[in-house]
């Protein structure tokens, strides 16, 4: 847990969460707050397993996946190349566009200045990403062409690489997974403009309505198109996909997260939670899927 990347802070609650769980467990435990000298921690602890709870580049992005794969330590969640592709925005919405699944329309910028018509057909408002960060962070929803210089500086401070896509207007839903099966669909309502870090971490700041007010038949093609996502990447074991549904019921798969947020009032939690798996539960069924 922990680590360097723009997530340190929700890394160290998800790491605390799931240290008290799997000491309530009754689990031999040590909890890792990753620096440089991770090997060296892991050697002197003699891990045997892995709870990874890094979020962001190093931990999410299959940095630490590898480092484990060449120490032989087991670990949680997806393996080294799916998380990489899950992390990286761009490639994965390309293999998204190339198996089917509904994506908002997209492109990337390497240049900071644009000019309007390199949008590619693109209209107003456009969400703009840095291409491989979590949490929202550096992301902006841009209604205009003169806000949109502003936002790409924004998100290339975090990344060399920006994606700008079409906004979709409609409500905000994510579907966890876990194993082979999803989980309830959450719909999002957040307070402020658009479900950004503090809505998602700030208590209050956003409401969770669980199961989604969706109707069957677009409850099932979300549920459809999320384990599709999932899998188009090689992701395993659990994760949660963010999705928006738009005013004509069409679901579009907008990201993968393969370490989702993990304190008792996280998305993925809370949707486990609906069907009576409780915290310390879905940690321990988070490593029997891992371990299969």
């Amino acid at each position: 847990m922990g680590g360097w990347s723009e997530e340190r802070e929700i890394s160290l609650r998800t790491g605390g969460a799931i240290f008290q769980a799997l000491k309530e467990e009754g689990y031999s435990v040590v909890g890792i707050d990753v620096d440089r000298n991770v090997v060296d921690y892991l050697k002197k602890y003699k891990i045997n397993f892995a709870f990874l709870a890094l979020h962001g580049p190093f931990g999410e992005d299959g940095t630490v996946q590898g480092l484990l794969e060449m120490l032989g330590i087991p670990y949680t969640g997806s393996g080294v190349l799916a998380s990489a592709l899950a992390m990286n925005k761009i490639y994965a919405k390309r293999i998204f566009d190339q198996q089917g699944i509904p994506t908002p329309k997209w492109i990337v910028l390497s240049s900071l200045h644009l000019t309007p018509d390199t949008l590619h057909g693109l209209k107003y408002p456009v969400v703009v990403k840095p291409a491989g960060q979590g949490s929202t962070i550096g992301v902006s929803i841009v209604q205009e062409r003169k806000s949109l210089d502003s936002a790409i500086r924004k998100a290339k401070r975090l990344d060399k690489q920006v994606l700008i896509e079409e906004y979709i207007r409609g409500k905000e839903i994510t579907v966890g997974i876990l194993g082979r099966k999803t989980l309830p669909i959450i719909e999002i309502i957040p307070k402020s403009k658009f479900y950004d870090y503090r809505a998602k971490y700030l208590p209050g700041a956003s409401k969770h309505i669980i199961p989604a007010r969706l109707e069957r038949k677009v409850a099932k093609r979300s549920a459809d198109l999320a384990l599709k996502a999932f899998h188009a990447l090689g992701c395993r074991a659990y994760g949660r996909v963010d999705m928006r549904v738009d005013i004509r019921n069409q679901p579009w798969v907008l990201e993968i997260n393969t370490i989702p947020g993990m304190t008792r009032t996280s998305l993925l939690p809370e949707a486990a939670l609906s069907l009576g798996i409780s915290f310390n539960q879905l940690v321990l069924k988070i490593i029997q899927h891992s371990l299969q």
